[in-house]
């Protein structure tokens, strides 16, 4: 048996080699630059602990995250036509969903759910801006139609969860169809008499703002959120002015009167909770069942 060989040579190859590393295992922050370990950001709601940057969140986690033990039931909604208008820029559009299916695991760009927070019953939607950048195209559009009637049905509360690029250019006409769709849903809620809360996101943008995600009874922004329908890019190019700091920012639309509320997204769930029980007339949430409801378990139900 030759030692140096058989024992030696592997001991320094193994000492010397280049350990692959998971590309997923860090996240570098957008705002400051700062490079976080993906579970210590997960366990922090996709805030950077840095800088306290709200960074994206899928729909899932989100609900995971503000449903009493993570449990919440999915709402079906109806599956609008494949590709419509059989539209081909770069790619087929049918092509560009499925990437985005396979890269997101979601079918579209909104999910809706209903469940309990701090036992309060409601029902809510949100959007994925990681799907094809949150486009708002007709499943967008009768996923808002569901939720509202679902909302209707078991007279529950709606709270909207948005973050989008605009409308979905791949359905054209069709995808601007949805602005007065979701309207008429928002308006089937205020002759419920059921409260209508939107919680705006970074980015919200284009005809998304135009339409359901200014109509709520009370208006929620996370910090710094991007809230606009033309970016401040294309105002500075039209009208040839250098714009305010901050503005189309979620704090400075908060000092001009479009926002009620600017929410750190840890305080959001106890903040829905306290609106959303004295709009409904019910009494203030028990807060001390607040650590057994926030207990996560391992698995969610689907409708």
């Amino acid at each position: 048996m030759n030692w140096i060989s058989n024992y030696v040579r592997p001991k320094i190859n193994s000492l010397f080699s280049r350990r692959e590393v998971p590309e997923n295992l860090w996240t570098k922050c957008p705002e400051c630059g700062t490079m976080l370990f993906h579970r210590e950001l997960a366990e922090n709601l996709n805030i950077c602990t840095h800088c306290d940057h709200h960074m994206a969140i899928t729909p899932r986690d989100r609900f995971k995250a503000l449903f009493d033990g993570g449990v919440f039931v999915e709402v079906k909604v109806p599956e609008p036509l494949a590709d419509p208008l059989h539209f081909r820029d770069q790619k087929k559009y049918p092509d560009r969903m499925k990437a985005a299916q396979k890269a997101t695991g979601e079918k579209d760009a909104m999910l809706v759910a209903e469940g309990e927070i701090l036992r309060t019953p409601v029902v809510a939607v949100a959007q994925d801006f990681a799907f094809m950048g949150g486009s708002m195209g007709m499943y967008v559009g009768n996923a808002i139609v569901a939720a509202a009637e679902r909302a209707v049905i078991a007279r529950r509360p709606l709270v909207l969860f948005a973050a989008a690029g605009g409308a979905r250019m791949q359905e054209g006409i069709l995808s601007l169809m949805q602005m007065p769709r979701s309207t008429v849903a928002v308006q089937m809620l205020k002759e419920a008499g059921l409260p209508y809360i939107v919680v705006l996101t970074h980015p919200t943008t284009g005809g998304v703002t135009a339409s359901y995600a200014m109509l709520g009874d009370v208006q929620i922004a996370e910090p710094n959120a991007l809230i606009c329908f033309a970016g401040p890019r294309v105002i500075e190019q039209t009208i040839r002015e250098k714009l305010p700091e901050g503005f189309q920012r979620a704090e400075y639309l908060l000092d001009h009167g479009m926002l009620d509320r600017v929410i750190h997204r840890k305080a959001l769930r106890d903040e829905l909770v306290t609106i959303l029980r004295m709009l409904t007339k019910q009494s203030p949430a028990v807060r001390g069942e607040i650590a057994v409801l926030s207990a996560k378990p391992e698995a969610e139900v689907t409708a």
